[in-house]
């Protein structure tokens, strides 16, 4: 197991780029549309089962992304914020939560400046090469094609509590 990340019990993850494929359409109503990759959602379960609480904090607002977060059961869901590292540093100072405890997936230079919080960085494989510089773990896949689900799995595979988190979340037979 990995010292520096057993002690991770919060994941902030950025949605657009990292979750989605960074594309954003509009319907002919001038809606919004995300695509969301279901395969991110074992991710998302498995973290839960391992008492990992998922934060979500985007600068862009849309009704997609809280559709996605709530059936995901995000604990948290944090939109339109403008600066990240501000809103990310306040909420950890509110909720008494250290550097340690606390980690970041994304994928663009608006996630740089909170990533220096966090004790765990990770993203996608097509993240910018500063983001990737940074991370501790870049998952194989795509933001939007289950790249959340690469990181998260790996930081629990990291931890030690990989077969434990997926064992029975979609009754594999396990």
């Amino acid at each position: 197991m990995n010292g520096k990340w057993k002690e991770i019990r919060y994941l902030v993850i950025d949605v657009d780029g990292t979750m989605t494929d960074s594309g954003i359409y509009y319907d002919e109503h001038g809606n919004e549309l995300k695509r969301f990759s279901t395969r991110d959602a074992a991710g998302f379960f498995a973290a839960h089962k391992a008492g990992i609480s998922l934060i979500v904090l985007t600068g862009r607002e849309c009704a997609a992304t809280t559709r996605r977060m709530e059936e995901m059961k995000f604990d948290h869901i944090f939109q339109k914020v403008r600066d990240k590292k501000a809103f990310l540093a306040e909420f950890m100072k509110e909720h008494g939560i250290r550097k340690e405890e606390i980690g970041y997936i994304g994928d663009d230079l608006n996630d740089l400046l909170p990533m220096e919080l966090c004790g765990f960085i990770a993203c996608p494989s097509d993240a910018c090469e500063e983001v990737r510089a940074a991370a501790d773990i870049i998952g194989a896949s795509k933001g939007g094609y289950g790249a959340v689900r690469d990181c998260i799995f790996l930081l629990l595979k990291a931890r030690g509590e990989y077969e434990e988190a997926v064992t029975g979340l979609y009754d594999s037979g396990k």
